[in-house]
């Protein structure tokens, strides 16, 4: 694994298990401090999310840029599908546990459609068909990454309908393909040409930070003209994701590799799906520690990820933990990948 994509899988990962420090902290002392700028650093960390599926076809393309291995569709069944499944499972019985009035059958089925927080995994395997077709048919990026713009624009302005049904189904309307088609594109075009990419980033490793200032502005725009939901189906979180990414790719080139990163980097997958069982049990107790916001958040992150990741540890020890916890014996490398044909 090329240690930049690492150190952006970390990132990411840290991002996520802090908004959701916000977010479970909130629950348990009811509710969110009265600030605008809290609200926008919580919208800002939703970048997280898309960051995982972009890095997932970042990878894809680059490795793979002419057609999928044999064996492939056997691994990602096994070490993210597998998982994903587990975990639907877990958070119903969690979720019984805390609350023994639902039910618990119904909630099994909700989850595996994509109702809980595993649902990117769902993302990700559609992203795997959209390669396969992608590489398959040798379809160019010149064309596709404007019309899938075009298409995720579209999907988001369908799910701010007023229809009963669209707010019935708003959960599950962010799975399909064509509310993440912008990012698949853009991450198949940078996979597919990494070599050359990643020279140039270094090169300009500057303006980066320039894309980065401008994506947060406009952020900050549609925050002031009324869009102030947190979550990741925000538009103006493309080029977030987008410019944050390159930022994270461009420097990281120049870090040196550090165990920590990449020790987060191998445990991400099953930090996503374990922390957020973890929290909702110790949300309650940690709010109680302190008075102030950022203590209550900061220590609910730390001990969640300290947490997550001993469990992670334990349960890989166990014959069938990858099954549980995906695969966290991923090697690093320091070299840039070969150079992929062109799209």
């Amino acid at each position: 694994m090329i240690k930049e994509w690492n150190l952006m899988r970390t990132i990411a990962c840290l991002c996520i298990v802090f908004l959701h420090s916000t977010s479970l902290t909130a629950v348990s002392v009811g509710g969110y401090p009265a600030s605008e700028a809290y609200s926008l650093l919580r919208i800002v960390l939703c970048y997280a999310t898309p960051t995982f599926v972009i890095l997932s076809e970042i990878i894809l393309a680059n490795r793979y840029p002419d057609e999928l291995p044999k064996n492939f569709w056997k691994k990602r069944v096994k070490w993210i599908l597998a998982p994903f499944i587990v975990f639907a499972v877990i958070d119903a019985l969690v979720s019984y546990h805390l609350n023994p009035n639902i039910d618990i059958a119904i909630m099994i089925k909700n989850n595996l459609l994509g109702n809980y927080e595993g649902y990117f995994v769902l993302i990700i395997f559609q992203f795997y068909l959209l390669h396969y077709v992608v590489t398959k048919y040798r379809i160019t990026m010149n064309w596709l990454i404007p019309l899938s713009i075009l298409v995720m624009a579209l999907h988001f302005k369908v799910m701010e309908g007023a229809h009963p049904w669209i707010k019935e189904n708003l959960t599950y309307l962010k799975i399909p393909f064509t509310a993440w088609f912008a990012y698949f594109t853009i991450a198949y075009a940078i996979g597919r040409n990494y070599k050359v990419i990643a020279a140039k980033l270094q090169e300009y490793r500057y303006h980066t930070l320039i894309g980065v200032i401008l994506s947060l502005v406009i952020v900050l725009i549609f925050y002031i003209s009324g869009y102030v939901s947190v979550g990741s189906k925000r538009l103006d979180l493309l080029p977030l994701t987008v410019s944050l990414g390159l930022f994270v790719l461009a420097w990281g080139q120049r870090l040196p590799n550090m165990k920590i990163v990449n020790l987060i980097s191998n445990y991400s997958f099953g930090i996503y799906l374990v922390h957020w069982q973890v929290q909702r049990y110790l949300a309650p107790y940690s709010a109680q520690w302190f008075d102030q916001t950022h203590l209550q958040v900061f220590s609910l992150f730390l001990i969640t990820l300290l947490i997550s990741m001993v469990l992670i540890k334990l349960i890989s020890i166990l014959p069938f933990g990858s099954y549980i916890v995906g695969n966290i014996n991923r090697k690093i490398k320091n070299t840039s990948p070969k150079l992929a044909k062109t799209a």
